[in-house]
């Protein structure tokens, strides 16, 4: 998951919102959103390969999103970022005790967003100790929370615009397909190439090998409907299946 817009009681009626896009290699074996085998109430995709999830939701509204840092030529840490996810939202303990009892030395760089309904949390091991974070609207791309990066300021604002038309979503997927290139003088330098930070400036990636695999809208309700909407893409964002799953009656 390379972009994550989420806003916290930000809104009088929806206390949890997401949207957030997936980036990965086409090639890398994946399962589409839908509720998982051996957890029914817990709705998100399945990474194939490692066996975790960049993003999920469960029917209580508990909730988990990672991505990763960006920092190429560093060793691979032991354990694959996507089981933080898929433990936090297989378990029952409190979003900052979790965050607390994390070992971030096992992992590559990561960020973590947690919430158990109660608090949302944000954890990295590449951003000092975890911390609670107010109600507001936040964004997470492959540095840390906030980082000014063009697409996710973009991102941030058109979110905020965004709030006002729920439940239609329309809004929140137009600002995820945004596929504009960002010029070369705003471009973060994270230490891949030119032609790398070029085609990772935009909201939308998209190319014949690496790209955008999924965008997702998902929300808790004030009345506790859960809901997630998945559109997923394959090589060039070509358009291919969606998921959606709702809570309500």
């Amino acid at each position: 998951m390379c972009l994550i817009i989420i806003g916290w009681r930000a809104h009088p009626d929806y206390p949890l919102v997401v949207a957030a896009n997936r980036d990965e290699f086409y090639a890398r074996p994946t399962a589409d959103a839908a509720p998982w085998p051996d957890a029914p109430d817990v709705f998100g995709g399945i990474d194939r390969e490692a066996g975790g999830t960049w993003l999920g939701i469960r029917c209580d509204g508990r909730f988990a999103a990672v991505t990763n840092v960006r920092e190429p030529g560093m060793a691979q840490g032991e354990r694959s970022r996507g089981g933080l996810t898929r433990d936090f939202l297989l378990a029952d303990r409190a979003a900052d005790d979790y965050a607390q009892c994390l070992d971030g030395r096992l992992y590559s760089g990561f960020n973590l967003l947690l919430s158990d309904g109660e608090q949302l949390v944000y954890c990295s091991n590449r951003d000092g100790a975890p911390r609670r974070l107010g109600p507001g609207i936040y964004g997470l791309s492959n540095h840390r929370l906030d980082s000014p990066w063009p697409k996710l300021l973009t991102a941030r604002r058109r979110f905020a615009e965004s709030l006002a038309a729920l439940p239609d979503d329309d809004a929140m997927f137009s600002l995820l397909a945004d596929d504009e290139i960002v010029p070369d003088a705003e471009l973060p330098r994270t230490g891949v190439s030119l032609e790398w930070e070029r085609l990772l400036s935009a909201i939308f990636v998209k190319s014949d090998d690496y790209g955008t695999r999924a965008s997702t809208v998902a929300w808790q309700r004030r009345d506790g409907e859960i809901y997630l909407r998945e559109r997923r893409f394959g090589p060039q964002g070509q358009p291919l299946q969606s998921s959606l799953m709702s809570t309500a009656v």
